[in-house]
């Protein structure tokens, strides 16, 4: 196995970086040896396109921008966020406020899209890995610093798995932070990694399947953004959209109903506009317009049932590895469909690379 750790420097606010490449460029063919390679973003604002979706787009990056910016016409920036109103940032101080980016609408595209922070990809030649960034160049138009965790390997075992079930509220819109202490996911995990002896390799966490009206994601757990700009988007999808730019939909439901359907015409034109990827475009509209122009339960785009971390040893090989998180990520359950029962099973599994 062989760890690595790249720094990344976009040049724009949306950057797609082609980081196989880059580590080819800093590290020669080190990845050859190996049959798979994980990826980890320790960012809550740029992650990594899975294979398969990779694969949909035919590995271009002219689609894969056309596909994002489905997603920025979603949430455009400078709307109503109330993550974005600094004024009700409590948590930060008077410096903080001054240099934290708006970036509200680079979350939700995130958490939409379906980007995550850790994929496993095969190896297969010079098939690029695309690092994706939605927030690259802050507000001062200064280029963040990016960083991820590449470890290559070829095989990998199952070591455990354990179940816990993680209390809800009776909202049916709500979100859970699962590394809150109280629900002793992560607690139970790390005992677990560190009975075993686990060096490398990866924990997931899976929601069960038979509990519908939920889904994970990993994102910073902001009580502004996660209850109010969040929970807005689950009720009411198109309530910062402009679609073509000319309107906002605050309120579809008193939309009447053939009005609608123009509506639902004007949004599917928006997108074959900027998503013209043969096989891919007609997939990818009517996905969206059943989940976006039906029931709740369906609204959100790329919600997972599943997320993983990475488990590294954090430079000190003889100990036991730990899991990986950058400084403001927390694996979230978002509900749109309160569960009867009044929690939600979450399933760790806990894997070994060799």
């Amino acid at each position: 196995m062989t760890e690595l750790k790249i720094e990344l420097t976009p040049a724009t606010r949306l950057a797609v970086i082609n980081v196989k490449q880059c580590i080819r460029e800093r590290y020669g063919d080190i990845l050859d040896a190996y049959d798979r390679t994980l990826y980890f973003s320790h960012h809550t604002t740029g992650g990594y396109i899975d294979q398969g979706l990779a694969q949909r787009l035919n590995h271009s990056l002219d689609s894969i921008h056309a596909f994002l910016r489905t997603f920025q016409n979603l949430f455009p920036p400078g709307k109503s966020y109330q993550h974005d109103n600094m004024s009700l940032r409590t948590e930060l101080t008077e410096e903080e406020r001054e240099n934290e980016p708006p970036n509200a609408d680079s979350h939700l595209s995130f958490i939409s899209s379906g980007l995550q922070s850790c994929v496993s990809y095969r190896n297969e030649g010079d098939q690029p890995v695309y690092f994706v960034d939605l927030d690259g160049v802050n507000h001062k138009n200064q280029a963040r610093r990016r960083l991820s965790t590449v470890v290559g390997f070829n095989k990998d075992r199952l070591v455990d798995r354990f179940r816990i079930e993680a209390p809800t509220s009776d909202q049916d819109i709500d979100s859970i932070d699962l590394k809150d202490e109280q629900i002793g996911l992560f607690e139970k995990s790390q005992e677990l990694i560190r009975q075993h002896g686990i060096e490398k390799g990866w924990i997931e966490f899976e929601l069960d399947p038979n509990q519908p009206g939920a889904g994970l994601t990993v994102n910073e757990y902001e009580t502004l953004l996660m209850q109010h700009d969040l929970a807005s988007v689950l009720r009411n999808p198109m309530r910062y959209a402009a679609a073509g730019g000319q309107y906002l939909f605050r309120n579809p439901l008193a939309i009447p109903g053939k009005t609608w359907q123009y509506v639902k015409y004007d949004f599917i034109r928006m997108v074959n506009r900027t998503l013209n990827v043969p096989g891919f475009s007609k997939l990818f509209t009517d996905r969206t317009v059943n989940r976006l122009f039906t029931a709740p339960a369906s609204h959100f785009l790329g919600m997972k049932q599943s997320v993983r971390f990475l488990i590294v040893c954090n430079g000190h090989p003889e100990e036991s590895g730990s899991i990986l998180q950058g400084r403001y990520q927390s694996p979230i359950l978002v509900q749109w469909k309160k569960s009867l029962r009044g929690s939600r099973s979450v399933t760790a599994t806990l894997r070994e690379c060799t």
